[in-house]
C-alpha cells in the first residue's frame, strides 16, 4: 500500500510500492483508452503546477493527468510571479498551499527542494525533477513501458547511453531498475560520469559498442548542451561518433531490444533519427505511458491521509 503523502523520489520508494503505483498506472492506461477518458476521483481538488525550469512534456502530462482526474489545475508561472519581485520559495509555497491547493508539483534547478517543501507543507509535493538529483514520475513511466514489452524487469539489461553526470532520469532509473532485480549498465565518456556511481551495482562502460552488447533496453539520453561549454568532451560531432546511438550500433543489442528517450533529443547528437523513428523505438509510448503514471501518483496520494 501507498503510504508516504509526497513523491520526492524513486530511492524513498520500496519495491511494494513501485509495482503498486505500476499497477494503479494498468488501470489508468485503460480509462485512458475509452471514448471518454475522465474519471472522478479528484473532483474538487486542487493541483499547481510549480515549474521553475523549462518543461513541455511533464508539465502538459501532470496537467493532463490532473485534469483527467477531474482536478482543477493551476500552472504557476514564475516569469509573471511575484518571484520575480524577490518572494521567497517558502513564501510562494505558503501562499499556495492558503489558497486551497491539495498538490503541488515542482521542478527546481536546486537539489533537494522538493524535500524542503515537503517539510514545510502538509499538502502532497511531486518531484517533478530536482537539479541533478531525481526525476521519479520519469523512472516509474520507464520501468512501466518496459513492462508493457517485457512483461518483466528482473534478468533485464538495461543500457543507459550519456551524460549521466547532470541526468535526473539516470539517478533515478538507476534505482528503479535495481531495486526490481534489473542489471544496469552505464555508457559514456568518463568526463560525464559521476563519482557516486561506485557505490552503486552497475556495470560502467567507456565503450558504447561493448556496453550494447546483449542488451534488452537502450536507453539514450539528452545531451545537455548548455553545459557543452565546460569541456566535458571536445565536439557534439565526436560526441556523436563516439556515443551516438546508430542502426548499425543497435545490432549489438537483443534483436527484440528496446530504445527509450526521456526527450526532448537532440537528433544527430545522442540519438539518430532512424533509430529515434524505427520499429525498435518506443519513445511516444513512454509519453503516453507517462500520463497513466502520473494519473497513478496523484490518485494515490489522494488516498493517503493529509
Amino acid at each position: 500500500m501507498f503510504k508516504a503523502k509526497d513523491l520526492l523520489g524513486i530511492k524513498e520508494l520500496t519495491t511494494e510500492e513501485i509495482y503498486h503505483i505500476l499497477d494503479t498506472a494498468s488501470n489508468f492506461k485503460d480509462v485512458l483508452k475509452r471514448d471518454i477518458k475522465k474519471v472522478p476521483p479528484l473532483r474538487g481538488r486542487t493541483v499547481v503546477n510549480l515549474f521553475f525550469e523549462p518543461s513541455t512534456r511533464t508539465r502538459i502530462s501532470f496537467e493532463l493527468a490532473a485534469k483527467r482526474l477531474s482536478a482543477d489545475v493551476i500552472n504557476f508561472s514564475i516569469t509573471t510571479s511575484s518571484v520575480v519581485k524577490g518572494e521567497t520559495l517558502k513564501d510562494t509555497a505558503l501562499t499556495i498551499k492558503a489558497l486551497g491547493a491539495d498538490f503541488v508539483v515542482i521542478r527546481h534547478s536546486s537539489a533537494g527542494v522538493p524535500h524542503f517543501l515537503s517539510r514545510l507543507l502538509d499538502i502532497s509535493v511531486i518531484n517533478a525533477g530536482d537539479g541533478a538529483n531525481e526525476h521519479p514520475t520519469q523512472a516509474l513511466l520507464d520501468l512501466f513501458t518496459v513492462l508493457s514489452y517485457k512483461r518483466k524487469i528482473k534478468g533485464l539489461t538495461i543500457a543507459i547511453i550519456g551524460d549521466i553526470t547532470h541526468s535526473r532520469v539516470a539517478r533515478s532509473n538507476i534505482y528503479a531498475f535495481t531495486k526490481l532485480g534489473a542489471k544496469v549498465r552505464l555508457i559514456c565518456p568518463p568526463t560525464l560520469l559521476p563519482s557516486e556511481v561506485n557505490n552503486l551495482e552497475i556495470e560502467v562502460f567507456n565503450n558504447l559498442e561493448e556496453g550494447l552488447k546483449k542488451a534488452d533496453v537502450v536507453m539514450a539520453l539528452r545531451l545537455q548542451l548548455e553545459r557543452q561549454s565546460k569541456g566535458f568532451f571536445p565536439t557534439l560531432e565526436e560526441y556523436f561518433n563516439l556515443y551516438g546511438l546508430t542502426s548499425e550500433r543497435l545490432k549489438l543489442a537483443k534483436d527484440d531490444a528496446i530504445v527509450m528517450h526521456p526527450g526532448p533529443m537532440n537528433r544527430g547528437v545522442e540519438i539518430e533519427s532512424d533509430v529515434a523513428d524505427g520499429p525498435q523505438s518506443v519513445i511516444l509510448e513512454q509519453v503516453t505511458n507517462g500520463l497513466a503514471v502520473r494519473m497513478a501518483v496523484l490518485y494515490l496520494l489522494a488516498g493517503v491521509k493529509k
